[in-house]
């Protein structure tokens, strides 16, 4: 009879471990068999080995639960410890509650795990201690509800009649290793205070194992990675206009083979998650796609793109299999076509003018022309004015404003005439814009002061606009517009009730997400729209990969407090950048 497909063994792995963790500490918890014929055996053994069995029993199925993630995607610490905890666990159940049956089933585990160790060989995830945190609160949190379970289980051993918070306070005392008020007749209150020690022993190990586990850090773009990607983006950034947000330093890359082109990425929560399109000649995209695709299996990490053209995703789904979805549009405005005249500007055009009747002043200059006292005054401001506690933006966000590096990129600025604040007045708004190529820019950060008037984006921009031949720009890509097309067509005439639902869902989500107002204020300035996809393996994973990238872009925050916060990481090539250098070494 043949067994399961070697790819398939983790996940069977990981659903039997998931049975095997869950009988283990039931096993644990449970009184034993007492009219067991194996009960002979506890006769002679030494009289604190049944109650340790018990706690033995007790960790070694909280492990294997905690493990049977890690098993499923692959890891091969995972497997390590799961190799160890099954014959623990087994031992522990066979002294404690002499189930043959348990012993039967860690065995049957095992021997897959032995035979397909090779399918277990998923390199580490970059660590942060963010994990620490989240394990002492579960662990915590779990330990206590298990341990309101081992206290209460033995009601026939108990010493009289414990309310519920006797028997919270004796867990609480149990989990540091000391006695409660509740009491028990024989050996039980050995078996309950070995229990409850080895699940408050448990959560302080794991927790502080994952606090101060060895560094293995995020990776980072190095200077010489920067170096060569900015050399794409001289001879091919003018394809792509989220190209120059490659350069963000919280990303790694990987190249071709070639070195002519290169995927950006950052791994989080276990996707490794890109952005845009690759970076480089697109006939030498394969090479560092299949890059890519290498670095995910190789660490067991889900792969997916975040908002590539419609040329990308015709390459990744070709290259990889993976499936494409349209996620949204860009609003990208040709200079030449732009004016203030018309009806359909009219809102833009009396709002810019009232605006400028108010006394706002406009300057439009690459940053390269700006002093370092007026770049330090603009880079405050911009910390000042974000309304969250942490930066957003990860696929069209460059995260730094007047880098030396960055002196092509452009900045829009909205001043009050002020003479107590210097020549150019009290600044009150914003635009960071980056390159597109040598004739276009990408709008990167709006900020404003709230005191200002209303539609100070809408003058900047203009601005910009009306800027832009002078800097010999042709092109200029505003923000993206999330689900734009189900928004525009659920509102027309002859809408059909599913596309005019999902368009209620969309503006009720728009409270949170600014979905619907980044649509109308982008629509403004008359842009033609440039479709932008999600490429990923499986429909299952878009739950997952949708948080993913909410966290990348900062939707959702995971900071821990300070104290807990690992300091700057050491930068780490990427597993193929280490094998080259090896090479050129040798």
């Amino acid at each position: 009879m043949r067994g399961p497909r070697p790819e398939a063994v983790p996940s069977l792995v990981a659903g039997a471990c998931t049975f095997v963790g869950v009988l283990d500490i039931a096993a644990g918890v449970f009184p034993r068999f007492r009219h067991s014929r194996m009960h002979r055996l506890v006769e002679v053994l030494p009289g604190a080995f049944g109650p340790f069995a018990a706690a033995l029993s007790l960790s070694a199925g909280v492990l294997l639960l905690l493990l049977a993630h890690g098993l499923r995607r692959r890891k091969r610490r995972a497997w390590r410890a799961a190799v160890i905890l099954l014959p623990a666990g087994a031992v522990a159940q066979f002294v404690y509650r002499h189930s043959v049956i348990g012993v039967l089933l860690s065995a049957a585990l095992l021997l897959p795990l032995l035979r397909h160790r090779d399918e277990f060989a998923a390199l580490p995830d970059p660590r942060s201690r963010w994990r620490a945190l989240a394990n002492f609160v579960l662990m915590g949190a779990g330990s206590l509800g298990l341990g309101l379970v081992i206290v209460s289980v033995h009601t026939n051993r108990m010493v009289g009649d414990p309310s519920v918070s006797d028997r919270i306070e004796h867990v609480l005392y149990g989990l540091f290793g000391f006695e409660g008020p509740v009491d028990y007749t024989g050996d039980t209150s050995w078996t309950v205070g070995f229990s409850l020690g080895a699940l408050g022993l448990l959560t302080a190990v794991t927790t502080i194992y994952l606090a101060f586990r060895p560094e293995h850090p995020a990776a980072r773009l190095t200077e010489e990675d920067e170096a060569r990607l900015r050399a794409l983006l001289e001879r091919h950034g003018t394809r792509d206009s989220l190209g120059h947000f490659a350069l963000r330093r919280d990303k790694a890359v990987v190249f071709s083979p070639s070195g002519k082109a290169a995927v950006t990425y950052r791994v989080v929560s276990g996707v490794m998650l890109a952005s845009g399109d690759p970076i480089g000649d697109v006939e030498a995209w394969p090479g560092a796609i299949e890059r890519f695709m290498d670095e995910a299996k190789a660490h067991s990490w889900t792969p997916a793109v975040m908002g590539c053209s419609e040329t990308g995703g015709e390459v990744w789904t070709r290259e990889t299999g993976l499936d494409a979805l349209e996620l949204g549009d860009e609003a990208v405005v040709d200079v030449k076509d732009f004016s203030l005249t018309g009806r359909a500007m009219r809102n833009v055009r009396q709002m810019v003018k009232r605006i400028e009747r108010a006394g706002y002043e406009t300057r439009v200059r690459r940053i390269r022309d700006l002093s370092e006292g007026e770049l330090e005054r603009i880079r405050r401001a911009a910390e000042d004015w974000r309304g969250t506690d942490t930066e957003r933006g990860f696929s069209m966000a460059l995260g730094r404003i007047g880098d030396p590096s960055d002196g092509d990129c452009l900045i829009a600025t909205a001043h009050k005439p002020d003479a107590a604040q210097g020549p150019y007045g009290d600044l009150k708004a914003i635009l960071h814009f980056v390159p597109w190529g040598s004739d276009g820019v990408s709008l990167d950060l709006m900020r404003r002061d709230r005191s200002a008037d209303p539609g100070m984006n809408e003058l900047l921009i203009v601005a910009a606009l009306q800027a832009a031949p002078r800097l010999g720009i042709a092109r200029v890509s505003l923000n993206f517009a999330m689900f734009r097309s189900a928004l525009a067509r659920g509102e027309k005439i002859g809408a059909g009730p599913v596309l005019r639902a999902w368009r209620g869902l969309l503006v009720f989500l728009s409270r949170w997400f600014q979905i619907e107002s980044l649509y109308k204020f982008n629509a403004k300035f008359q842009p033609r729209w440039e479709p932008r996809f999600v490429v990923y393996a499986s429909s299952r994973d878009l739950p997952r990969i949708g948080l993913a990238a909410m966290q990348a872009e900062g939707f959702v925050n995971l900071a821990l407090p300070r104290l807990l916060r690992r300091s700057a990481p050491v930068r780490r090539p990427c597993a193929h950048t280490v094998a080259e250098r090896g090479v050129r070494a040798a």
